[in-house]
């Protein structure tokens, strides 16, 4: 019942601002058209349409605030005038009340607000979906920005995605593509991030690990977190100034490198995916600002970091070889790849799938980022993949989301910017590091301490292993048997005996050759 509800408040809305009319509107049919007379009779819409797709929006909620924003970056598939008003999704969303904010701190710390603060500026800076930031100073004299988040998020949130969760089983049901698609398992996905958003203590944390991450790359800077005053509904960090990134001309004015700011964005993204498989992946330009100071001057300072990505060690090295095949133009490698990886079923033609990767990525090479819409060659993607059976991996969703925001972005800073050739060197230096010489070389180092551990133990196991048995019952076919198997188990612990101590050698002799 309370999902009807939901769903009757969502069709209510949609009329309400004429959204059936902002979706029909690009279709041609004369019946089409006739169904937009039809639905939009006895209506006043005075507002223009994308401040009634933007207030729909934020009356829907924070996950219809969310798909708003990722849209808003996408201005090669959204005319302008959308895009601009979702654009103010970002960090306008209504604040709630100051006294409301205050009301929240002080639950939190349990005491008064001026017991914590020298000051606290009542005027939301920022007011997303999710939560909004006040600054503050504290008694100390640093300053701070505070992030509170949104009362009665949770029941909004859950109810929302109980909807998601049904429309996924009814689109597995129905749709001839439903299994390939994976939608309950991408829902779960969404579901597992919203909820890690609504932890303010979670996305301090993954503020910390993401500034450790980056500390060494002097590319992007990462808020400290002040931890003793960090909660579950309010969190606090260092306060950082920066130039929110969708001001450019402010931007071009202080005499900022575009171009640079640009191929250093590819940069950090890369870096996150691949060095580290932690991506922060919510980059629309409300959660990126650049810094003006003379010492980080041009740096990229990242903020909102409620969802974040991960992938494993064999997503990464799938990824990074895909990435590479396609840069080479390597389309064989790729179709190879996604058998090998259990993307397609083990039975697919290798030729067929290569000529339809081939057909669908040739065309975008050697082209500026403002000739080439990613949108669209992940459309034709996708309709390839349909043909091949490709499955939908939940957890690369992110990851996808995330590249689209990243050209979303370099499309603004410099439309010449070539994707394919600023991106082709990291990789290959990455992989190089993974799989060369280098890489073999850490690999040693690490394993090291285990094996050093373990090599005192061998001859003891060696020596319990070869203590003679009892044979007064040799006769017995079962006990040779074993024997037989004893045997065989000494042979191969000499073996592993003699390897390791080789291996432990082979690692000394490293360490020395390198300090040298």
């Amino acid at each position: 019942m309370r999902q009807l509800f939901r769903l009757s408040f969502i069709v209510f809305t949609v009329l309400r601002f004429g959204l059936d009319e902002v979706a029909l509107s690009g279709f041609r049919q004369r019946w089409v058209r006739a169904l937009v007379r039809l639905v939009t009779v006895g209506r006043r819409l005075d507002e223009p349409r994308g401040v009634r797709l933007r207030r729909a929006c934020e009356r829907l909620g924070p996950i219809f605030v969310k798909f708003g924003q990722v849209l808003s970056t996408r201005r090669d598939l959204l005319p302008l005038d959308l895009a601009d008003e979702l654009a103010l999704l970002q960090d306008r969303v209504p604040p709630f009340p100051a006294a409301v904010a205050r009301h929240l701190v002080e639950k939190a710390y349990g005491r008064s607000l001026e017991e914590v603060f020298a000051s606290f500026d009542a005027e939301a800076v920022a007011s997303a979906s999710i939560a909004q930031v006040h600054f503050a100073t504290l008694k100390g004299g640093r300053e701070v920005a505070v992030k509170v988040l949104r009362p009665g998020m949770l029941d909004v949130i859950e109810g929302d995605l109980a909807l998601l969760h049904q429309l996924a089983r009814w689109v597995e049901r129905l749709s001839v593509d439903g299994k390939r698609l994976k939608p309950r398992e991408v829902v779960a996905e969404f579901d597992g991030y919203l909820h890690d958003e609504l932890d303010l203590v979670r996305e301090a944390a993954n503020a910390a690990q993401l500034r450790r991450n980056m500390s060494g790359l002097n590319l992007v800077l990462v808020p400290e977190m002040v931890w003793p005053l960090c909660t579950s509904t309010v969190l606090v960090m260092e306060r950082m100034k920066g130039v929110p990134i969708g001001q450019l001309q402010r931007l071009r004015d202080a005499g900022v490198d575009f171009k640079k700011l640009s191929r250093d964005g590819v940069t950090i993204f890369f870096t996150q995916v691949f060095r580290d498989g932690f991506f922060h992946a919510d980059m629309h330009p409300g959660n990126i600002q650049v810094s003006l100071a003379p010492a980080t001057f041009g740096r990229y300072i990242a903020l909102d970091f409620g969802i974040i990505g991960t992938l494993t060690e064999t997503d990464k090295e799938y990824l990074a070889q895909n990435f590479i095949a396609f840069f080479r133009r390597d389309y064989k490698r790729v179709a190879e790849l996604h058998v090998e990886s259990g993307w397609v079923p083990p039975n697919t033609r290798v030729d067929a799938l290569e000529g339809a990767i081939r057909a669908v990525c040739e065309p975008h090479f050697d082209r500026p980022l403002k000739d080439i819409s990613l949108g669209q060659v992940l459309m034709r993607l996708f309709q390839t993949s349909r043909r091949f059976n490709v499955e939908i991996q939940p957890q690369l969703v992110l990851l996808q989301k995330t590249l689209l925001n990243v050209e979303g972005l370099g499309r603004q800073l410099d439309p010449e910017l070539d994707l394919w050739t600023t991106a082709k060197p990291f990789l290959e230096r990455w992989m190089n590091d993974q799989i060369g010489w280098r890489g073999l070389l850490q690999r040693l180092q690490r394993e090291a301490p285990r094996y050093a551990q373990l090599l005192p133990e061998l001859p003891r196991l060696l020596h319990q292993r070869l203590q003679p048995r009892n044979r007064a019952d040799a006769d017995s076919a079962l006990l040779r048997a074993l024997l037989l198997e004893q045997r065989r188990s000494n042979r191969l612990l000499q073996a592993v005996l003699f390897g390791a101590i080789g291996f432990v050698a082979g690692v000394l002799v490293v360490r020395i050759v390198m300090q040298l």
